[in-house]
């Protein structure tokens, strides 16, 4: 196979020497909206396809992983979280699981490009299965400017399910992000946002992250791994913030949740927040 086999969609890493294919039996559509392009396939192995700008986006065999992760760890981090924010996370499946929560009384999805949505309900309608939910809000618009005009400590949870860190979604790994963050967020609150790869991205993303959400005012920091194949490395991660020590979680509370998962366990949360040795002090 070369990496211009029509039969595989290839995604080169060429900075890190490496690129991650998956065999695909069709397009199933294409399109450039006002802000990228998104391509969907149908693929032999890991069901539909999610592309934009080249870069993998989700399947429908593995996303529940990432899903679960961005969600489920903050929710039972914060002590009564009932409003919650997404930034991003225009294909649902975030929202999805944060509605699993009986005690969620709103959730905001705030995604720049509807045409992510639209596409979604089309070829991943099972990551839409709740946007009908009547706690269920949707707001087609720049995160960052939302942000920066919400009033104040009116949210318990912020879930930053964006895209890598450049284009539109630059501005979402910034200091002055997670300031108006920390102004919208109430007493408890906290931040979740995808981290990127911990073998890849530790001294260009992860680190940064941290230091930048701790200048910003929030008092503790922790970053949780999990895996995810079809992303660059296969490992990911997710990084928390807040106001509080977010390395305590309602572990009775995610031990008899009354919801069905296919990864997240109280156990897994428990151990995705160990750090292997080189990223120890971060």
């Amino acid at each position: 196979m070369t990496v211009t086999d029509p039969n595989w969609f290839t995604e080169i890493d060429a900075k890190n020497g490496a690129a991650w294919s998956l065999q695909i039996k069709e397009k199933l559509h294409k399109e450039r909206t006002g802000y990228q392009l998104i391509e969907i396939y149908a693929t032999t192995g890991f069901g539909n396809l999610m592309v934009i700008d080249g870069f993998v986006m989700l399947t429908s065999r593995d996303n529940f992983l990432y899903h679960e992760m961005m969600s489920h760890p903050a929710l039972f981090t914060h002590p009564d979280p009932k409003r919650v924010v997404i930034i991003g996370g225009g294909d649902c499946g975030t929202l999805r699981e944060v509605l699993k929560h009986p005690g969620v009384e709103s959730v905001l999805q705030v995604e720049i490009d509807e045409r992510v949505t639209r596409l979604s309900e089309q070829y991943f309608p099972e990551l839409c299965e709740s946007n009908s939910d009547p706690r269920a809000e949707f707001y087609f618009g720049d995160g960052i400017q939302w942000m920066k005009d919400v009033e104040p400590y009116g949210v318990d949870l912020i879930i930053v399910d964006s895209t890598d860190p450049i284009g539109p979604a630059e501005g979402l790994f910034t200091e002055a992000f997670y300031r108006d963050c920390y102004r919208a967020l109430g007493e408890h609150g906290l931040i979740v946002q995808q981290s990127e790869s911990p073998l890849l991205h530790l001294d260009s993303i992860i680190k940064p992250m941290h230091r930048a959400m701790l200048r910003a005012g929030f008092d503790d920091t922790a970053t949780l791994h999990f895996p995810q194949p079809c992303y660059p490395s296969g490992w990911w991660s997710a990084t928390m913030t807040g106001k509080h020590d977010v390395h305590i979680f309602r572990q009775a509370d995610a031990e008899k949740a009354a919801f069905t998962t296919r990864y997240y366990t109280s156990a897994i949360h428990q151990a995705s927040l160990a750090q292997p040795n080189f990223m120890l002090g971060q």
